[in-house]
């Protein structure tokens, strides 16, 4: 008799089948990212990602991760307010469908969270502060289908709106 924890027969099939290409699809999460990051940066404003060079620990992410797999998928962008924050991730959701709001991060689609008021909300507001997170700030694990300019442009879009409109 077998004791202790086995696999589901299914699951272990399912995981088999998905990791020979699980490097090409860290390779083209990671890529979006940066390049969002990069774009979001250069439209003013304050984004969050190990792949950026003023990022305070890109050099040693860039020392210790394997080089093939750039900076992770993962950016945060700082919306200002909890409120502003819900109202643009509400939008990419439900007008341009970029992505969808989940305190879980690992998916192909984008999945986006408020830190401050989900994931993080058992931080007090000094806990919150030290560790760097504003009450406004979106966390997006960016995903990988659609083409990269598709993306772009729905994010782009909801990103122009927000800065550019009193919300």
């Amino acid at each position: 008799m077998l004791m202790g924890p086995t696999m589901n027969p299914k699951v272990a099939f399912e995981l088999s089948e998905r990791i020979p290409h699980l490097g090409l699809r860290m390779k083209e999460h990671s890529n979006r990212a940066l390049v969002f990051a990069t774009r979001l940066k250069k439209l003013g404003l304050r984004v969050i990602y190990p792949g950026l060079e003023d990022h305070p620990q890109h050099e040693l992410l860039k020392s210790i991760g394997n080089k093939d797999y750039g900076y992770g998928g993962i950016l945060c962008l700082d919306m200002g307010t909890v409120e502003k924050a819900n109202k643009f991730m509400s939008y990419l959701q439900n007008y341009t469908q970029f992505g969808f709001m989940a305190v879980s991060l690992g998916y192909y689609e984008t999945l986006m969270s408020c830190s401050g008021s989900s994931t993080s909300s058992e931080m007090n507001e000094e806990e919150q502060k030290l560790a760097g997170i504003t009450p406004g700030l979106v966390r997006m694990s960016i995903g990988y289908i659609g083409t990269l300019e598709q993306k772009w442009s729905q994010l782009e879009k909801a990103v122009l709106k927000f800065i550019n409109e009193k919300h």
